[in-house]
């Protein structure tokens, strides 16, 4: 349900930017990346307590490499987020069919001017930042040794998400989010928005990994 409202509010605002204009009689780039980073910010605080709040298959890797869930519901999770937003995209489609595939559907692709190469550099590092930050934002030692500072978990994260949409939008829309990826693709489904999806998984898959890794490894060592 998550992944699911995650999808339908940025992609319509994805589009909404597109179809205006100019970027000045839209949210703009800033809007999108507000979009993004808002719905993490009150999606994560709604379902933390009841799933963690992953919303994003890297997130849930990255736990998955730290030993925080098992390899059993890291998989079910996953599953979900992509069938969400498959759903999330599809509804957004679904009564504006003609404008979704006019406008791109909110699809990621590596933009003109930039190698392939280039995006997934993008992907791995922009990943890395979000993961880094969940890692930071919910570790149970720092919550118990700062008890004195009120730490809220879904802010951190949710402006991680804003910020690495603000740099990486015109590289490669920001994908740091595999099932967002995935599911705006499956949905608008255009050659060019398939030549780039490994870029879309193998990216942050490689980015939570490394942050898994330097979390648990560097910091904790």
């Amino acid at each position: 349900v998550a992944t699911f409202l995650f999808l339908y509010i940025t992609v319509l605002t994805v589009m909404g930017v597109n179809r205006a204009p100019s970027k000045c009689a839209s949210v703009g780039i800033q809007g999108i990346a507000w979009a993004f980073g808002g719905m993490i910010f009150a999606l994560v605080y709604c379902t933390a307590g009841i799933s963690g709040g992953h919303i994003n298959p890297a997130v849930t890797f990255g736990l998955f490499l730290a030993r925080k869930l098992s390899l059993t519901r890291a998989v079910f999770y996953i599953i979900m987020q992509t069938l969400g937003a498959i759903a999330g995209a599809g509804v957004v489609k679904g009564f504006q069919k003609t404008q979704y595939e006019l406008l791109g559907g909110g699809a990621n692709v590596v933009s003109h001017g930039y190698t392939k190469g280039d995006g997934l550099g993008a992907e791995i590092v922009g990943t890395f930042v979000l993961v880094y930050t969940v890692f930071s934002a919910t570790d149970a030692k720092r919550k118990a040794r700062d008890s004195h500072v009120p730490i809220l978990a879904p802010l951190p994260i949710g402006f991680a998400v804003f910020l690495v949409h603000l740099a990486t939008i015109p590289i490669t829309g920001t994908g740091i989010n595999p099932a967002r990826s995935l599911g705006a693709a499956i949905i608008y489904d255009k050659a060019h928005a398939w030549d780039d999806q490994w870029i879309f998984w193998v990216g942050p898959f490689i980015g939570a990994a490394l942050a898994a890794f330097y979390h648990t490894v560097v910091i904790r060592a």
